[in-house]
């Protein structure tokens, strides 16, 4: 018997009225258009999902104009390297308003969701994200585009950040292509606590105490919480020229009283003119635990079925 096919509800979710439920009887996707998030991703039928929400401001708008990043959780997409935040949004923090900061337009064709951000005036950039589940597994795909609309040429790489909860563990596989060493790069004064490598698998936890974040090479992270896993693929583009000294997969960890850790997997720079686009396809695959050694369960999860992974960086007219 084929699976049902995947449906689409406007539901009232945590104070947003016209979020979005996507479900294909496996698992589904919340997505909040006027904050331009995903915000959960759970099992059918289950009330909670391992994407990290902020309780304080459920229900609340962005705050455009704020000094203040609005850190409402869940899953979005940045333009990368920060460094180009400055010179084309003249603030390095917080993000830049069209990517993380304004209500976005939704278009729903089927069983696709497509979130559109507003035009970005200093990057010359639109973003869209088009969000869909596989059939018949605990898959969610989403495909980030970054659409250059006007203005000179710009390179730029698709930065696409998911927050989920304070993990027993995360992980990172690190591909034969990964540079001889630690296989991470420090990127915040300390390293994050438990860092280890064990036979191409590089796993820390999050300090309570202390911001941390490393970068490394690679296109998979898994995050491992009491229950469930989630594993997030974006294909490694060969010979691609990564952000941040050579980061394709970074991870930060957050201290309380904000208890999250982001799993961040970026596209490699690419040269776009006006009419010119990139996009980056990221698979998020949902599990169960089944062992009691986080490590075993991720390495289950590594050995199985990723869903779908395809790659498409170069400009698209």
């Amino acid at each position: 018997m084929p699976p049902p096919p995947s449906s689409v509800t406007h539901i009232n979710y945590q104070g947003w009225s016209d979020a979005i439920l996507l479900s294909n009887g496996l698992v589904e996707a919340v997505i909040v258009p006027v904050v331009g998030r995903v915000m959960q991703f759970r099992f059918a039928g289950s009330p909670d999902g391992p994407f990290w929400e902020n309780a304080a401001l459920r229900g609340q708008r962005p705050r455009p104009g704020s000094e203040d990043w609005a850190n409402f959780g869940g899953d979005k997409a940045w333009p990368a390297p920060q460094t180009d935040w400055k010179r084309l949004a003249l603030r390095d923090w917080p993000p830049p308003e069209s990517f993380d900061g304004l209500p976005m337009k939704v278009v729903i064709d089927g069983p696709t969701v497509t979130l559109i951000a507003p035009e970005d005036p200093g990057f010359g950039m639109r973003v869209r994200r088009r969000i869909e589940l596989a059939p018949d597994r605990p898959v969610m795909v989403i495909t980030t585009s970054f659409e250059k609309t006007k203005g000179p040429p710009l390179e730029t790489g698709v930065w696409v950040i998911t927050q989920l909860k304070d993990p027993v563990a995360v992980y990172a596989p690190l591909p034969d292509s990964a540079p001889a060493g630690a296989g991470y790069i420090r990127q915040s004064e300390d390293l994050p606590a438990k860092l280890k490598q064990n036979n191409g698998l590089l796993s820390l936890m999050r300090d309570p105490q202390k911001n941390h974040k490393i970068g490394a090479l690679a296109g998979t992270l898994v995050w491992v919480g009491p229950s469930e896993l989630v594993r997030i693929d974006s294909a490694l583009v060969p010979g691609g020229r990564y952000p941040d000294d050579g980061c394709s997969a970074e991870v930060y960890t957050n201290a309380d009283p904000l208890a999250y850790v982001e799993l961040e997997l970026l596209g490699p720079l690419t040269r776009l003119a006006t009419g010119e686009r990139t996009e980056r396809v990221s698979s998020y695959t949902l599990a169960r635990r089944a062992d009691s050694d986080p490590e075993a369960d991720a390495r289950r999860l590594l050995a199985g079925d990723s869903g779908p992974a395809r790659s498409a960086e170069s400009p698209r007219p």
